[in-house]
């Protein structure tokens, strides 16, 4: 842990997004310098060394990257991040298969980029099925079993939920794609390094992975594609070839090796980092629930990630909440809809009422977390929780024993 003390600055908040995204690892930047400056070579040059050392360098990565998730190094295809994995996968299997099958089944609680691939395969006259999720966050296994048609090419579930850190069961869903000869694609964007995840045991065949959620650098991802049975793509980007051809394009070989460094210390230190993140996440929790009444979990505790908390704060705004936390980086959904004051979609398909989801965050944390930070955060968050509270008119009504949801509201 020393390499990695001092990465904040004292004027800087306390970091508590790490869903949105994760300080690259010193060690990962160690090992992408030297490929910046003196070992140059575009990895696609096969008539000199300068080519060879950053082919070499590249492979590497790519047998990194498979070994974290139980993958053959050929089944790995780079990516510039998860956003491009899905949508190579979800419109490649699409357009291949689309003579035969023109049916995909996914989640209302998916990623922006898999719901708007879904949409835009519907203008083209592909049928989605947008299943909704339990209370929990979970899929209904039984629901999801009667969507599938013989005309179903893809099911897409995300391994975990960017807002609420949700696992979805994955080894079942795998096993059902399986039985019903269907693609199964998910998006592992925030699952990779995090939970231990294998393509065999899951019977996972197409895997979106993101650098920059694991401590890796942005702009570069990867989509694992499955051999054996043959997944077959149309690519998104055509030119000279390269990846086997599901994407062209001269690969960036400083970003390459970061990401395989990433993956390659994510499976050295996977299961202390998740001990710890538990113990920080229930330390937060307690805490939290110490001080204030009235706050909500939202999404299953059990089957979670253990750096994620989602928690409603009842009568209180979002939105004011963080303008008063000014000492900490949290959020109030994804950072991809951040900048919609509309409540986070995700929680609305929880069941979780409108008021409510305007009072949540979302807190990440992560490898570079201290026990300091995890205390400071739960008091900042107390105190302006019952700041605002001592403020609020609905606040005073319900400790006056008012039921709120018995008023009829005059509309202006």
């Amino acid at each position: 842990m020393n390499a990695i003390n001092g990465l904040r600055r004292n004027d800087q908040p306390i970091y508590l997004d790490y869903q949105a995204t994760t300080p690259m690892d010193p060690r990962v930047l160690d090992a992408m310098m030297p490929y910046f400056t003196t070992k140059f070579g575009n990895p696609h040059s096969r008539s000199h060394s300068y080519g060879w050392e950053a082919e070499e360098a590249v492979e590497k990565a790519r047998a990194q990257i498979g070994k974290l998730i139980g993958a053959d190094e050929k089944e790995v295809i780079f990516t510039s991040g998860a956003t491009e994995s899905n949508n190579l996968a979800i419109k490649g299997v699409a357009h291949f298969y689309k003579e035969r099958k023109n049916h995909i089944v996914t989640l209302v609680t998916e990623h922006k980029c898999v719901l708007d691939t879904c949409r835009h395969l519907e203008q083209e006259g592909f049928e989605v099925t947008y299943l909704p999720v339990q209370q929990n966050g979970l899929v209904d296994l039984e629901r999801l079993r009667e969507a599938i048609t013989d005309k179903t090419v893809v099911v897409s579930i995300m391994a975990v939920n960017n807002e609420i850190g949700v696992i979805q069961p994955l080894k079942e869903i795998g096993a059902l794609c399986r039985e019903k000869k269907t693609f199964f694609h998910t998006d592992a964007a925030q699952a990779v390094g995090k939970i231990p995840l294998d393509v065999e045991e899951m019977n996972i065949d197409l895997m979106s992975i993101s650098g920059h959620k694991i401590y890796g650098p942005k702009g570069i991802g990867a989509l694992y594609v499955r051999r054996k049975p043959r997944v077959r793509l149309v690519a998104l980007i055509d030119g000279g070839g390269q990846e086997r051809g599901f994407r062209s394009g001269t690969l960036p070989t400083p970003l390459c090796v970061g990401l395989g460094e990433a993956c390659e210390i994510a499976l050295k230190e996977m299961g202390a980092e998740a001990s710890r993140l538990q113990t920080l996440r229930d330390r937060f929790l307690t805490s939290i629930q110490a001080k204030l009444p009235d706050i909500y979990v939202n999404g299953d505790l059990e089957q979670r990630i253990p750096g994620n908390l989602n928690i409603s704060f009842a009568y209180v705004e979002g939105e004011s909440l963080m303008m008063g936390i000014k000492s900490l980086s949290v959020s109030s959904g994804s950072a991809c809809t951040s900048a919609s004051l509309e409540p986070s979609y995700v929680l609305r398909a929880l069941g979780v009422e409108e008021e409510l989801a305007h009072t949540s965050l979302r807190i990440g944390f992560g490898r570079f977390t201290t026990e300091q930070e995890v205390d400071t955060a739960a008091e900042d968050i107390a105190r302006h929780v019952s700041r605002l509270r001592q403020m609020s008119p609905l606040w005073e009504m319900v400790q006056e024993g008012v039921d709120l949801k018995s008023i009829q509201w005059a509309a202006h």
